[in-house]
C-alpha cells in the first residue's frame, strides 16, 4: 500500500498499519500469507483430499475441467488474489466454449477447491459467493419416432444392433450399456442387472445410487439380445466387444464408427446417443405405460423426477376425468 506523506496518513500508519504488521510478524501470520499457494498447486492437494470418495468417472471429469478450463486462467494466481469480478469474467469466457450446464459443472469443481482453501485457512471467504450461477437451458429432449427406431436398427452394424435396441427399449445410459457383461443378463427371468458403467475406458459405479437397478427385458428387446449372444456370448465377458475382443472404450467408439453413419444414411437430424434414453421414456409415457415402472427402468430417485422432465409427453386430450363418480351422484 502506497500512502502520501501527510499528517493523517502518518497517524494511520502509527496507530493501525504498524501495530497490525507487528502482530502478524509475531503471530507468524505475515509469513503464512507470503506462502499462500497458487491455484494449480492447491488444486492437486484438494483433489488428493477427495480421491477416496470420488468415482473414477468423476475424477476424470474433474481433471478435465481443471486442465482445460481452470488452470489456463487461474493456475498461476495465488488463492487470495482471486476476486468475484475475476470469476464472473472467467465464466463469461468459458461460456464461449461450453454450454451453461457444462459451465455449472466446471464451476462446482473450482468452487470445491476454494472451499477446501477456506478449510485450510488460506482464504477467509469464497469469491464465488457473489457470482451468479449461469442459467441452464431446459434438457434437450429430441426423441426418435417409432419408425425412425426401426430404420436405425435395420441400418445398424450387426455388432451394434443390440446396443441400440437396449438403449431404445430399456432407457439405459450409454455408459451402462458399454459396461454390460453377459453375467448381468438373465434370459430366464428376463432381467438385466445394472451395477456399473464405463466412461473413457474406466469402469465405475453408475451415475447415482438409484442407478443400481434391475430392468426388464421387454418382448421387443429379447430377440436382439439372443441374436447378439451368438456373436459374443461364448466370450463370457462384456456383451459388446471390439474386433480385438476388448470392451468398448466409451460412447465415442459407437458414435464415430456407426451412429453418425446411420443418421447420415437415413437423412435423420443428428442427435446424441443419449436421445435413445429420452426416446424410451417419451414413447412409454405417450403410450400410457405406468410412470412408476418407467421411473424404475430409468433409475430415477422417484417418479417426480420423471414426471417433471417428461410431463409434456403425457397424453391428456380426449380423456374424461373422474368418470368413476358418475354412478354415485
Amino acid at each position: 500500500m502506497k500512502l502520501d506523506d501527510t499528517k493523517k496518513n502518518r497517524k494511520y500508519a502509527t496507530q493501525t498499519l504498524i501495530p497490525e504488521i507487528t502482530y502478524q510478524l509475531n503471530s507468524g501470520e505475515f509469513f503464512k500469507k507470503s506462502q499462500i499457494p497458487k491455484v494449480s498447486d492447491f488444486a492437486r492437494i484438494s483433489f488428493k483430499m477427495h480421491e477416496v470418495h470420488r468415482k473414477e468417472s468423476t475424477k476424470y471429469d474433474y481433471e478435465a475441467s481443471l486442465r482445460l478450463h481452470i488452470i489456463p486462467y487461474f493456475g498461476e494466481h495465488k488463492l487470495d488474489s482471486i476476486k468475484s469480478s475475476d470469476l464472473a469474467l472467467w465464466q463469461n469466457k468459458v461460456l464461449e466454449r461450453v454450454s451453461a450446464r457444462r459451465l455449472k459443472n466446471i464451476r462446482s469443481v473450482f468452487n470445491s477447491i476454494l472451499e477446501d482453501a477456506i478449510s485450510d485457512g488460506w482464504i477467509d471467504k469464497n469469491p464465488f459467493a457473489r457470482v451468479k450461477l449461469p442459467k441452464c437451458a431446459p434438457i434437450d429432449i429430441q426423441p426418435f419416432s417409432m419408425s425412425e427406431i426401426a430404420q436405425i436398427l435395420h441400418a445398424a452394424k450387426p455388432s451394434l444392433r443390440a446396443f441400440y435396441a437396449i438403449g431404445f427399449f430399456t432407457g439405459m445410459r450409454v455408459g451402462e450399456i458399454i459396461a454390460l457383461k453377459w453375467s448381468d443378463i438373465d434370459f430366464t427371468k428376463r432381467e438385466i442387472s445394472i451395477s456399473k458403467a464405463i466412461r473413457m475406458g474406466r469402469l465405475s459405479s453408475p451415475k447415482t445410487t438409484n442407478s443400481v437397478r434391475t430392468v426388464e427385458i421387454i418382448d421387443v428387446l429379447l430377440p436382439h439380445l439372443k441374436k447378439h449372444y451368438e456373436l459374443t456370448g461364448n466370450k463370457e465377458s462384456f456383451v459388446f466387444l471390439t474386433g480385438e475382443d476388448t470392451p468398448l472404450f466409451d460412447s465415442k467408439s459407437v458414435r464415430d464408427h456407426d451412429w453418425k453413419r446411420i443418421l447420415k444414411e437415413l437423412d435423420l437430424k443428428y442427435r446424441t446417443l443419449y436421445q435413445m434414453r429420452h426416446t424410451f421414456t417419451t414413447v412409454m409415457i405417450e403410450n400410457g405405460e405406468d410412470i412408476l415402472w418407467v421411473s424404475n427402468m430409468l433409475g430415477h430417485k422417484d417418479s417426480t423426477t420423471t414426471l417433471t422432465r417428461y410431463a409434456k409427453y403425457i397424453k391428456r386430450e380426449g380423456k374424461q376425468r373422474a368418470t368413476f363418480m358418475n354412478a354415485m351422484f
